[in-house]
């Protein structure tokens, strides 16, 4: 294990965002949407294909390794079909910048479920 050096640059910590089938949907569309589009800038392209990369390991990671999201949903009476979509500050960053965010995906990826 190394440490980083004082002021210098932190490591992107991944958090999990629990989210049903729909939303997983639904974020994946609009970021698809908003990768096609030209005037995206560059940086934000890469960090939201990064989200769409994790949209698809988080379903494999499921399929793999069932049982680890399912003492979460257990615990927390969430639906079979809520996963935990893991995003760095400046994926997350990037999705909420998107216009075509609807607002109950936004509070679905800004706090935990109740």
């Amino acid at each position: 294990m190394s440490t980083l050096a004082s002021g210098g640059p932190a490591h992107d910590v991944l958090v999990p965002h629990w989210l049903t089938a729909a939303e997983r949907e639904q974020l994946a569309g609009v970021v698809r949407a908003a990768v096609g589009d030209e005037a995206l800038h560059p940086v934000a392209a890469i960090h939201l294909a990064d989200v769409l990369t994790e949209l698809h390991v988080a379903t494999a990671r499921d399929a793999v390794w069932p049982a680890s999201a399912a003492r979460v949903r257990r615990v927390t009476g969430w639906g079979a079909d809520v996963l935990p979509v893991r995003l760095s500050s400046r994926e997350l960053e990037s999705v909420l910048t998107l216009p075509g965010l609807a607002p109950a995906l936004r509070t679905a990826l800004c706090q935990d479920r109740p």
